[in-house]
């Protein structure tokens, strides 16, 4: 297994550049920026880009996926269901991405947005136990992702509570690897470690200690902090629905 973790600050996010060493096949999940840097940590460490996934189409920031995947010449991956105007790899609930010795269980756990997906990860030279989760926007350390940036707070909320369902139902010793942390527009409350693991969480992120779904959905709804400076806009170019300025 290799993993090398990318902790930006503008804007605050997570990237990760993971896969087998052995049969030198790798993936990146939540490029941002300068693609150059991925390229260079796949060169150096001898992986092949097979796959560049977004766990969803981001609204602070624009996504660099599609370039990275390009001149990696991998496959761009999106939930099936994302609402884009371009060519895609669709992954599904339950689908299995192979690196090798590595897989990448998907999981679709909207909320934050409709189309958003977390990535179980399994290194099966070492195990058949899952090691880690890729959780995007949906589970970060301290927190849960905002829901209205998409949506509206409530349907949002409503699916992050089914989709946090799904998190705690994984084994407490797999770690979380969210794509932010603290400073981040998409959460509230987030921790400025940027790991974690699910049992941790599960007894001291507040927002999963809320068992009512009323009760989370009111919860979400309190603190919303301003939305990122032309979310909209920036989402919009993500799903390929307005073109980027020149």
């Amino acid at each position: 297994m290799i993993l090398r973790q990318f902790l930006h600050t503008e804007p605050v996010a997570a990237s990760y550049l993971l896969g087998c060493g052995g049969q030198a096949i790798g993936a990146v999940v939540d490029p941002v920026g300068d693609i150059e840097p991925y390229l260079h940590a796949a060169a150096e460490l001898e992986l092949g880009i097979r796959y560049v996934i977004d766990t969803h189409l981001h609204a602070d920031h624009i996504s660099s996926g599609r370039a990275l995947a390009e001149a990696a010449k991998g496959d761009y991956v999106l939930f099936a269901g994302a609402d884009v105007q371009y060519a895609f790899k669709g992954v599904h609930d339950g689908d299995v991405l192979e690196l090798g010795n590595v897989i990448l269980e998907v999981l679709h756990t909207p909320g934050h947005t409709p189309e958003h997906i977390s990535l179980v990860v399994t290194d099966r030279s070492r195990s058949q136990d899952p090691w880690f989760a890729l959780t995007g926007h949906t589970l970060m350390v301290g927190d849960l992702g905002r829901t209205e940036l998409a949506t509206s707070v409530e349907v949002g909320a409503r699916d992050l509570y089914r989709s946090t369902g799904k998190l705690m139902a994984l084994p407490d010793h797999v770690e979380v690897l969210p794509g932010a942390y603290s400073g981040s527009v998409c959460g509230r409350g987030l921790s400025g470690k940027p790991t974690s693991t699910i049992g941790f969480e599960k007894h001291n992120n507040h927002a999963l200690r809320i068992d009512d779904e009323s009760a989370f959905v009111r919860a979400m709804a309190q603190d919303i902090p301003p939305a990122p400076p032309q979310a909209a806009r920036i989402r919009a170019i993500n799903s390929g629905d307005e073109a980027p300025a020149v």
